[in-house]
C-alpha cells in the first residue's frame, strides 16, 4: 500500500472528527450576527495550519479575514502551488427540512450531513488533510505551498480582489489549486477547465404616476407590465438564441474536439429530464444538453413582478413593473461589454409610452484554462492514481469570478479539482459529502503536489 493511502486509512477516524469540528462552526457569512462566528472558523483554519507545520496568520479584512499559510521550505528552485478555498457558508433556511441539525453532523448512508460539508469546509478539510499526509510520510516537501481561505466567497468575495492586488508578490506562484466544483457523476473523478461568467440586471419600467382604474384609462395608457412582457419576449428568437445585437460577436466557440468528448461522457438527456421533473429540454438550436450547459451563453428571466398579486381580483393598472435577468457567459465574452450592448438593446426596444431603469448587479467573467496546462496534468494523474481510473474533464455550467481574477492579478493557471456530487444539497437543507469522496479527495491532494513538480518539469523539458 501506498505510504499516503496507509496514512490516510490509519487516521481516518481523527480526520472525520476535526471535519465534525470544523463544520460545527457557524461561520454564515452574509448574517451580520454572525461575525465573531466567521472569525473563531478563521483562527481555527489558522490553527489547524500552525500545527501542521505552516506559517499561518490572519488578515483582517473590512469584513470576515482571510486566512493565509505558506511552507516555503522546498526552497527558491522548487516551483509553488497556491491552494483556495473559503470557509463561509450559506444560511441553512429552511430550518424545517433539514433531518439533521445543519451545524451538528451526521452520518447516514455514508455520507457526512452538514452545512458546508461539500461547500467547502469538506472540501477545503480534504487538502489540508491530504497537505499533512504528505508532509507525514515524506521527508521533504517536493514544492512550495501556499494557502489562502478566505470567509466571503458566498457573499461576492468582496474584499478578494483588493487583498490579491495587495498581496501579489508574497501570493505569486506557478498554478492556483481550487476545489469548489463538482464531479460528473458518483466514481467519476473529474476536472473542470472552463466556467461560464455571469451579467444580471434588474429592469424597471414605469408609465403613469400612480396606479390606474383598468376601467377608466384602460387602452388609453400604456400597462407597463404589458410592454415588460413584449420586451422579453423580443430578447430570444424561435431558435432559442439572445436576440441582443453583437452579443455573440466575441464568443470562443468549441473545437471539434471538445465536441467529440463532450458526447463520449457518460450523460443521459432522458435521466437529466427526469432528474428536475421536465418532459424535455429546450435551447439554444443546434446544440446537446452538455455543450448548451457549459459552453453556450444564456439569458433567462429570473423574476417579475408589478400591479396586483393577491387573492382575488383587483382592475388595476399598474404603475410600474419589474424584472430580473441574468446571463451566463461563455470565454471570450466580457461582462462589461454585455452590459453595454443589454442596455442599448433595452434602451431601443422600450416604448416610448414608459420610462427604463436599467441596474446593473454583481457579474464575473468566464474562465479557460488549457486541459494539458502542467497544473491540469498533474491533477489528472493525481486522480488516476487515487481512483484507479481515467479522470473526465468537463466544463460548469455556473461562474466562480474569482478564477479569472486570479488568472488575471497572479498570472497562474487555475486547476478546478472538485469532490463533490450534483446531489449533494450544496446551499440547500440536508447538505452532504460522499465520505468516500471525502477520503479519495484526501490521497488526490497530496498525490497532486508530487505529481505538479514531475509535470512542469516535463514541460520545461519539451520547450
Amino acid at each position: 500500500m501506498h505510504p499516503i493511502r496507509s496514512y490516510v486509512e490509519s487516521n481516518k477516524k481523527r480526520f472525520l472528527d476535526e471535519l465534525k469540528a470544523f463544520l460545527h462552526i457557524e461561520s454564515i457569512s452574509t448574517l451580520p450576527e454572525q461575525k465573531q462566528t466567521c472569525a473563531e472558523c478563521a483562527e481555527y483554519v489558522r490553527s489547524e495550519l500552525a500545527r501542521i507545520g505552516f506559517a499561518a496568520k490572519i488578515f483582517p479584512t473590512v469584513g470576515h479575514p482571510i486566512v493565509y499559510a505558506e511552507d516555503l521550505n522546498a526552497g527558491t528552485s522548487a516551483p509553488t502551488t497556491l491552494f483556495y478555498g473559503h470557509y463561509d457558508v450559506q444560511p441553512v433556511d429552511p430550518i424545517a427540512l433539514w433531518t439533521t441539525p445543519p451545524f451538528e453532523p451526521s452520518i447516514r448512508n455514508e455520507r457526512l450531513y452538514a452545512r458546508g460539508a461539500a461547500d467547502d469546509k469538506g472540501q477545503v478539510h480534504l487538502h489540508l488533510k491530504g497537505i499533512e499526509s504528505l508532509r507525514a510520510t515524506r521527508d521533504s516537501m517536493p514544492c512550495n505551498i501556499k494557502i489562502l481561505i478566505e470567509g466571503e466567497e458566498e457573499i461576492g468575495s468582496t474584499n478578494l480582489e483588493k487583498f490579491l492586488r495587495e498581496h501579489a508578490a508574497m501570493l505569486a506562484c506557478d498554478t492556483v489549486l481550487i476545489s469548489d466544483t463538482a464531479m460528473l457523476a458518483p466514481g467519476i473523478p473529474t476536472i473542470t477547465y472552463g466556467l461560464r461568467g455571469l451579467a444580471y440586471f434588474e429592469i424597471t419600467l414605469t408609465s403613469a404616476n400612480s396606479d390606474l382604474h383598468s376601467g377608466m384609462f384602460g387602452g388609453a395608457v400604456e400597462n407597463p407590465l404589458n410592454a415588460l412582457c413584449s420586451i422579453i419576449a423580443r430578447l430570444k428568437d424561435e431558435y432559442g438564441r439572445v436576440a441582443v445585437p453583437h452579443f455573440y460577436d466575441d464568443i470562443l466557440p468549441l473545437t471539434p474536439e471538445e465536441r467529440k468528448q463532450f458526447a463520449s461522457l457518460p450523460f443521459s438527456d432522458e435521466k437529466f429530464c427526469a432528474s428536475i421533473g421536465i418532459p424535455s429540454t429546450r435551447g439554444e438550436f443546434g446544440y446537446s444538453t452538455l455543450e448548451r450547459l457549459w459552453a453556450r451563453p444564456t439569458l433567462d428571466v429570473n423574476g417579475i413582478w408589478g400591479g396586483f398579486t393577491g387573492a382575488g381580483a383587483k382592475t388595476v393598472l399598474p404603475a410600474i413593473a419589474h424584472a430580473k435577468i441574468s446571463m451566463r457567459l461563455v470565454p471570450n465574452q466580457s461582462s462589461k461589454k454585455i452590459e453595454q450592448l443589454f442596455k442599448e438593446h433595452i434602451t431601443n426596444i422600450t416604448p416610448p409610452t414608459t420610462h427604463v431603469e436599467i441596474q446593473p448587479f454583481h457579474g464575473g467573467e468566464p474562465a479557460l484554462t488549457p486541459m494539458d496546462s502542467p497544473g491540469n496534468k498533474a491533477a489528472q494523474a493525481a486522480l488516476r492514481f487515487a481512483y484507479g481510473k481515467e479522470p473526465v474533464f468537463i466544463r460548469d455550467g455556473g461562474s466562480i469570478p474569482i478564477v479569472p481574477l486570479f488568472q488575471n492579478i497572479l498570472n497562474a493557471p487555475v486547476v478546478l479539482m472538485g469532490f463533490g456530487l450534483p446531489d449533494e444539497n450544496a446551499h440547500a437543507p440536508d447538505e452532504n459529502i460522499l465520505l468516500e469522496n471525502y477520503f479519495l479527495g484526501i490521497e488526490s491532494s497530496a498525490y497532486f503536489y508530487e505529481e505538479f513538480v514531475k509535470s512542469l518539469s516535463k514541460t520545461h523539458e519539451a520547450m
